[in-house]
């Protein structure tokens, strides 16, 4: 009995290079649908149409061509059971050795803007998901290729030893259940998207069943440390265009992350310096130039293989002066010819280029704990500042009104508890992730005075409330004038009363940003 393949695919790149070595090197006869079929014959390849190994016709537009006992018969079939073989004989059924499928693209059709309902159930694959795990069950006997990447891994395999087939078939059943998992992930997704009265779970984008599928994009050298294996999933790589530099590590990906969302608060030209994710100076200014002497005062110790974001494009005379510090990864929307020039003679620097603008995003983040995954959505908002109170006795200036809402967009991005000092738009102490919130103001300020910079005049943010008045008697006697913090503690008074008695301004934003 003749060796069967049967190809059936939407992608059809190198199918016919791959069609032709299984004809003429290992002597298999061709079974296809539909363009498939058309595209074999056109190159000379004897193909036999599927309609005409069954015995029945092509249906309902298609969508019934594939489903039969004499597929997946011949598919699911074990060589190893007599009754199997003997049952296979008496209906017909011819076993097929090999399968290569790949799925209507329902995902880059639900991608499209606009796309129409209809047009995606359309484009929701039956047949090719369902050969694909009969063959994938049936592997010990039957070769299923989903992936174009692999028709030289199988020709390779072969004409090599039986057993390198075998090995190389099991991995080919894995990918298969992999990409099925993902495609029917990506389905459902959408259905539930697209659903006239969805449920409330639905609604809020916390669905009761969560599922996952991410390709792989990039194997990493290691984690957070060495002996940690890691890998980056996803389309990380779809919003970061890489110029120059070592391969990104796990690290540089959760600074540029920590970066980009920093960087997205701000519209006028603004650097950022980040170290393990947490930005130890933040400026804003006329010039890219200007906000980098700024934010670069602010501690001239922690940039050191540091992250630097910038939110317009880094010219030369900026790259200047960066180029002198050793640093692990440039972020800017975009990068002048002169600045490519000088960061060219450090080939290890990491320059990354945002490439739909820094303003990439995620709307809901995912962290795992103890036996599943935590899912929250991003926190994405400053709060109403309309409905910010000024609860003092004294009201803020417009000075200490800019700083203050300079400082609390930093402040957002700084790991609990942080503690921001500012003067107009530039930082001046960063204290994050202390046990206490006074501790953290006592760094703020000790820092500060390690850069040799004033805070007196300075305003305090705080990413949550304070919880005594010992944190803004702190930050009071450092130099700071004003304050602003959510508010909401049971000594909230007490807070208050420490803040009239010294003169300062206060004001209560009603919103915490906990960043643990």
């Amino acid at each position: 009995m003749a060796k069967l393949a049967l190809l059936s695919v939407s992608d059809k790149q190198g199918l016919v290079e791959f069609a032709t070595a299984l004809v003429k090197q290992h002597g298999y006869q061709l079974l296809s649908t539909g363009g498939t079929a058309k595209l074999l014959a056109e190159k000379g390849l004897p193909v036999t149409e599927v309609s005409q190994h069954t015995g029945f016709p092509e249906i309902m537009e298609g969508r019934v061509k594939t489903l039969h006992p004499k597929i997946h018969g011949g598919l699911l079939c074990r060589r190893d059971k007599p009754g199997h073989l003997a049952q296979a004989q008496a209906n017909g059924i011819e076993l097929i050795d090999l399968v290569v499928v790949n799925l209507y693209p329902f995902e880059e059709t639900v991608a499209k803007p606009g796309v129409h309902f209809e047009e995606a159930i359309e484009n929701i694959d039956i047949g090719g998901p369902s050969m694909l795990r009969s063959a994938a069950k049936n592997h010990e006997s039957v070769t299923v290729v989903c992936d174009p990447a692999d028709y030289l891994a199988v020709l390779t395999a072969m004409a090599g030893a039986p057993a390198d087939l075998t090995a190389l078939r099991r991995k080919l059943a894995l990918k298969v259940f992999q990409r099925t998992g993902a495609y029917d992930t990506a389905i459902a997704s959408y259905l539930a998207g697209q659903a006239d009265e969805p449920d409330l779970a639905a609604l809020s984008g916390f669905p009761d069943q969560l599922s996952f599928s991410w390709k792989k994009a990039q194997t990493l050298r290691y984690g957070e440390n060495p002996h940690q294996q890691a890998a980056l999933y996803g389309t990380f790589h779809e919003h970061f265009g890489q110029l120059q530099g070592k391969e990104l590590s796990y690290n540089n990906i959760l600074d540029i992350t920590a970066a980009t969302y920093l960087i997205g608060e701000f519209e006028r030209p603004t650097v950022a310096i980040l170290k393990h994710t947490n930005p130890c100076g933040v400026a804003s200014a006329d010039t890219l130039l200007e906000a980098w002497e700024k934010a670069y005062a602010t501690d001239r110790q922690a940039p050191f293989g540091g992250i630097i974001v910038v939110n317009h494009t880094l010219d030369g005379d900026l790259a200047k002066v960066i180029a002198e510090i050793f640093t692990e990864v440039i972020i800017a929307p975009r990068f002048s010819d002169e600045a490519l020039a000088i960061f060219g003679k450090k080939k290890n620097l990491r320059l990354m280029i945002a490439k739909e603008g820094l303003g990439a995003d995620a709307l809901q983040e995912i962290r795992s704990v103890v036996g599943g995954v935590l899912v929250q959505d991003r926190d994405r908002t400053l709060g109403k500042v309309s409905e910010f109170r000024v609860v003092t006795k004294r009201q803020p200036t417009g000075e200490e009104w800019a700083a203050m809402m300079f400082g609390w967009k930093v402040g957002k991005h700084v790991k609990s508890n942080s503690i921001v000092y500012c003067r107009g738009e530039q930082t001046l102490g960063v204290g994050a992730g202390q046990m206490a919130r006074v501790d953290s103001s006592r760094i703020a300020v000790w820092k500060a005075g390690e850069a040799k910079l004033s805070l007196k005049g300075s305003v305090v943010a705080s990413e949550a409330l304070f919880p005594f008045a010992d944190g803004l008697i702190a930050a009071a006697d450092a130099g700071a004038t004003a304050a602003i913090q959510p508010g909401g503690a049971i000594r909230d008074e007490e807070v208050i009363k420490a803040a009239d008695d010294r003169a300062m301004a206060m004001v209560f934003t009603g919103i915490r940003h906990f960043k643990h």
